[in-house]
């Protein structure tokens, strides 16, 4: 149990704790941000907009294991419900082979002093399809911007008949903004 657990309203000075081994190597958290990277998710997601997925590799044995690219998945809060009880969200993401770390899903983009709660999350263009339980603050809303740390070996990033302008420096890849009617990413696993 972390402090900002314990007393939320300290998360408007202090950032919630990240466990570094599981995001890329040099994340760091702010009170309303994470920078990967050298890039701020919140403004990259204002730049590209949601989906996306932000890849960065892990030099070997950064964290104690082979090379590995780890990123951070970003997705906006579009439906919120709690009528049964539990908070469920609907989320612009799309289903692809990344590995999410769902413990370590985060609201960025504001600070929230409310306490945590468990959330399920689904795919709104997947119809209700449970995607994961994750912690989150209870007053996450529509609009938010959750981000999620993803893990995969060997990736391929790949949005159909996207203008080479499209294409983003230091492992960056944007599916939203695509012309195209296919929008999504993809990574294979070593």
């Amino acid at each position: 149990m972390t402090l900002t657990r314990l007393l939320p309203t300290l998360r408007r000075s202090i950032p919630d704790p990240i466990a570094p081994e599981r995001w890329p190597a040099g994340t760091r958290a702010t009170t309303t941000d994470l920078i990967v990277g050298g890039f701020s998710m919140t403004r990259l997601a204002e730049r590209d907009g949601t989906p996306l997925a932000h890849l960065a590799p892990t030099p070997a044995g950064a964290h104690g294991g082979p090379a590995r690219h780890l990123g951070v998945a970003l997705a906006t809060v579009r439906e919120r419900s709690s009528g049964s009880g539990v908070l469920e969200l609907a989320t612009d993401a799309e289903c692809g082979p990344h590995r999410p770390d769902w413990s370590e899903a985060r609201l960025i983009g504001r600070v929230s002093v409310a306490k945590i709660t468990t959330a399920t999350v689904r795919f709104a263009a997947g119809g209700g399809h449970a995607l994961a339980r994750l912690e989150l603050p209870a007053d996450v809303a529509v609009g938010d911007l959750i981000a999620v740390p993803i893990e995969a070996g060997r990736v391929t990033i790949s949005v159909a008949a996207a203008a080479p302008e499209r294409q983003r420096s230091a492992g960056t890849t944007s599916a939203a903004n695509s012309s195209s009617p296919d929008r999504s990413y993809a990574a294979s696993g070593a």
